[in-house]
């Protein structure tokens, strides 16, 4: 993502991943989440309660309490975060909205899509919220382009839920020495567009050729899955991804041959639920959910059975990220 962060700088840092060992096994991507075309749906198996009896169900807008239904736009290729399995999204936070659903009573449909383009389908009402690893940066809260700096759209406010950071992935026994963002000047990194992984890749190629160095060849992809194919090939030096996800495929892929991490956490940030800032209503409602599940032990258990608890929040801020 990353995170997935978007998921990975367009719409500025998108997915960072949470700090802490992780050991899963499954499968994923969106990075974080092409064109805005939905390439399937998936509904969670939350809100089964009727919505009268859900403890915050009175919090929701009218008109979704009436449907049953909060649409969730995610790019749902970013194991451990989001991925399809048996024709469901699963994952970390297809496990936070089922238990969201609960407090609210109504089910969360999670709706694949390109990481870079979840902003825009959100602005465009396609879905209610976007929950797909993605980094709440100042950046998306206020609609700027991160690479010009210029202003794009109407940005969107964000419930915090989760902390992560970047992680540098290799082949497995790191043939080419990369310890460090350093490393990589000159060299090629592929790595998924529009997330904050691509913020940081590029930030650190201006910072290699500022000290003289080459700078870094970056080769972007809608998926995170397409770059790690390159990696695994061979064609780049490292991905850039968020932490629990490049920590998930260096245990799972080639079953644990494929890949490894090296370094250190890169820029951690929180995680973010995005909500149109014209819909205050449901964001104050989705931060009274995830506070309630937070309080209850049941957001805890979730990051236990990922194995991400390094990256639990205590409670839901809203728009708290920098």
């Amino acid at each position: 993502m990353t995170a997935r962060s978007t998921r990975r700088p367009t719409a500025a840092h998108s997915r960072i991943a949470a700090a802490g060992a992780i050991a899963v096994a499954g499968t994923l991507l969106l990075t974080g989440c092409g064109d805005h075309t939905d390439k399937g749906s998936s509904g969670s198996d939350s809100g089964s309660s009727a919505g009268s009896s859900a403890p915050l169900a009175a919090k929701l807008p009218a008109d979704i309490r009436k449907a049953g239904v909060i649409k969730v736009g995610s790019d749902i290729s970013y194991a451990p975060v989001e991925f399809m399995q048996g024709g469901k999204a699963a994952g970390i936070d297809p496990d936070i909205a089922d238990a969201l659903g609960k407090q609210l009573g109504v089910k969360f449909e999670f709706q694949n899509g390109k990481f870079d383009q979840l902003i825009v389908g959100l602005q465009a009402k396609r879905f209610n919220m976007i929950m797909s690893a993605m980094n709440d940066t100042k950046d998306r809260q206020n609609g700027i382009d991160s690479d010009t700096g210029k202003k794009v759209g109407n940005g969107v406010d964000f419930v915090d839920y989760f902390t992560a950071g970047t992680s540098i992935l290799v082949q497995k026994g790191n043939p080419k020495g990369v310890k460090s963002l350093d490393d990589l000047c000159g060299k090629v990194v592929a790595l998924q567009k529009g997330t904050t992984s691509e913020g940081v890749a590029k930030a650190q190629s201006t910072k290699c050729t500022k000290g003289g160095k080459k700078a870094i060849t970056l080769q972007t992809f809608d998926t995170d899955p397409e770059a790690l194919l390159r990696l695994k090939q061979g064609a780049s030096v490292a991905d850039l991804n968020d932490f629990p996800v490049a920590a998930y495929n260096a245990k799972t892929s080639g079953g644990g041959k494929d890949f490894e991490v090296v370094g250190d956490q890169i820029e951690a940030g929180p995680y973010g639920i995005a909500v149109s800032k014209e819909n205050t209503q449901l964001r104050d409602a989705l931060q009274a959910a995830v506070n309630a599940i937070i309080k209850s032990g049941e957001y805890q258990k979730i990051l236990q059975k990922w194995n991400v608890t390094d990256g639990a929040v205590t409670e839901a801020k809203i728009n708290g990220g920098s």
